[in-house]
């Protein structure tokens, strides 16, 4: 099942990367290559950000390093747990929220871990991997078990690997991994002239 794909049904189209980037649950118990690994984090590592902050870490456990990969699943929500326990990688994306170059807090902080993780996920999706992030984390739970410091916190969840077989999964995870894939429409959310008139460039022909 490693490489099963899941292509997005696009309006218009898109780079065949971003179609085939998706967020499986079923993950094959394949290990991710050191060097694949290295390259996803390469990827995030020259993802933009407001004043070159960079403010993107992460916290990554692989399963043969089990005590540690309990460590990162236990930052999880319980749900989440349930399926990700069975990728090969798990890992948290954690945020420093001040900037370096003055203290200043960085509203943008967020938004730059997540573009760097979507360079992560694009990255993988190149590479045959997928990754599933998750707003399901427990982050107080995460700091006390990492350490993370004051002025940083924890983001998102992520599992990574090989996309694996649905029949693991629940009859309802199944589902919703066999699933139509939707997105609304783009004039539901690029705008002209004021908020909620769609953008004429964008209109569907």
């Amino acid at each position: 099942m490693a490489d099963r794909k899941n292509p997005a049904p696009s309006a218009v189209p898109i780079h065949d990367i971003l179609a085939h980037r998706w967020s499986p649950r079923a993950f094959d118990s394949r290990p991710v290559e050191p060097d694949k690994l290295r390259t996803l984090f390469e990827a995030a590592r020259w993802s933009a950000s407001s004043y070159n902050a960079q403010p993107w870490y992460y916290i990554v456990a692989t399963r043969d390093d089990p005590e540690n990969f309990k460590r990162v699943l236990d930052s999880f929500v319980e749900f989440n747990q349930s399926w990700a326990k069975n990728a090969p990688v798990v890992a948290l994306s954690v945020a420093g929220l001040k900037f370096t170059h003055n203290g200043e807090p960085n509203r943008h902080a967020f938004h730059d871990v997540g573009q760097a993780s979507a360079n992560l996920a694009l990255q993988a999706a190149a590479l045959g991997l997928q990754v599933h992030q998750m707003a399901g984390i427990l982050p107080d739970k995460a700091r006390e078990i990492f350490g993370i410091p004051e002025n940083f916190e924890a983001v998102a969840g992520i599992a990574l690997g090989y996309p694996g077989d649905p029949a693991s999964l629940s009859d309802q995870l199944r589902a919703r991994e066999l699933g139509k894939r939707e997105r609304k429409p783009i004039s539901s959310f690029v705008f002209t002239g004021k908020w909620g008139n769609a953008a004429p460039a964008v209109a569907e022909k």
